[in-house]
């Protein structure tokens, strides 16, 4: 399935988008894309449905985050080799863990507005694993069963402000607009090897990033297990796996957003984002 919310910043309905690409809308049956539909037991529910007999949305809505309800959006660092050389920083032995802000987080389609001052803001693709079920201190060969579904993410990155003020990431990845999530959350059943997807990203239609999963440093299971161990991880909740090469930062010279720039990026099988990149505003 690929679930969606649709509709303006906060208004958003629950929809579904059929084998035909049709977007279907959800509201008839449940209130929200949350916690409870993403569990084993809501996403059956949903499976059960006939999308053909689901009212079809007339025109192109907004999409906005396909999924709601997240206490956690955890982002994993160097997780591609050759990325991890572009930038000139050796192969993590373990997982490089920070945190985005829940506030960055945006529709696939929204603007990235660039932080007061910035020169250096960056892009990086990334595949974004869903929690659907409660993993607390999971194995590594249990992990995926705790997978609701992967999404398209763009980690959005000011590298003067991760780099430059400090050990602290962080500081970095959570300005607002710095998290579009989506289109659509692709549920785990239809990514039956998330090891296996290509994955692009183009600024202003000029090519950027070309990569795939298959070259992640830790895989999937492993940073599911490995971010268990460390904090509880909810139905809602994401992690954002890692970026393969081609940012802005490794480029020569680098080159960064700058307003009236489009970024657009896509997964294998899980859609595509296309967001204009704005100046700062109050």
């Amino acid at each position: 399935m690929k679930l969606v919310r649709y509709g303006r910043p906060g208004k958003e309905k629950p929809g579904m988008v059929d084998a035909d690409g049709v977007l279907r809308d959800l509201s008839g049956v449940v209130a929200d894309i949350g916690p409870e539909q993403l569990s084993p037991r809501g996403l059956a529910r949903l499976a059960k449905l006939k999308a053909d007999r689901l009212p079809a949305v007339r025109g192109r809505p907004r999409m906005g985050v396909p999924f709601s309800g997240a206490t956690k959006f955890v982002a994993i660092g160097l997780n591609y080799s050759d990325h991890a050389a572009e930038t000139g920083n050796p192969v993590p032995k373990e997982p490089v863990v920070f945190h985005k802000t829940l506030s960055s987080m945006q529709g696939a389609t929204d603007e990235i507005m660039l932080p007061k001052g910035s020169v250096k803001t960056d892009w990086e693709v990334e595949l974004g694993i869903v929690i659907g079920t409660r993993a607390r201190h999971v194995t590594r060969k249990a992990a995926l069963d705790h997978v609701a579904g992967y999404v398209v993410v763009n980690d959005v990155s000011e590298r003067e402000w991760q780099m430059e003020h400090g050990p602290t990431w962080d500081k970095g990845k959570g300005f607002d607009t710095f998290g579009p999530v989506g289109p659509w959350l692709v549920t785990r059943d239809e990514v039956p090897n998330p090891q296996r997807l290509s994955m692009w990203l183009d600024v202003n239609g000029e090519p950027r990033q070309r990569g795939s999963t298959r070259t992640m440093v830790f895989d999937c299971a492993t940073l599911i297990a490995c971010v268990s161990r460390l904090m509880t991880l909810n139905p809602g909740d994401i992690i954002t796996t890692g970026t393969p090469p081609g940012v802005g930062t490794g480029m020569k010279p680098p080159q960064f957003l700058k307003p009236g720039d489009v970024v657009s990026l896509g997964i294998e099988g899980l859609g595509e984002q296309r967001s204009p990149v704005v100046k700062f505003r109050l």
